[in-house]
């Protein structure tokens, strides 16, 4: 039998918020551009009838980060439809890419 090393013990993550944070930023649009290596999420805010959409927040990560994401954004809005129902997009919406 090989000699494997111990296993870390587990560690606990705390996780800090500061207020300006934790209030949250409305967003109705999403961008998401990539290189090689980082992904580039810009998520804005568009008023209706207003030509100009300002970013309210940037996320930049690598794609094994985004995946996990996009994993855990998949599961939970399976939960969610499973509580409340189907989340139904405009013919258009689901298009944008």
């Amino acid at each position: 039998m090989a000699d494997t090393p111990p296993k870390p013990p587990d560690m606990q993550l705390q996780v800090q918020m500061d207020d300006e944070v934790a209030n949250g930023q409305y967003c109705n649009l999403a961008l998401v551009n990539h290189t090689d290596s980082e992904f580039v999420l810009d998520f804005l805010y568009v008023q209706p009838q207003q030509p100009l959409a300002r970013v309210r927040s940037r996320i930049i990560t690598n794609p094994r980060h985004l995946k996990r994401l996009l994993l855990a954004l998949q599961e939970n809005v399976q939960r969610y439809e499973a509580r409340f129902g189907p989340i139904v997009l405009n013919d258009d919406e689901g298009r944008r890419h």
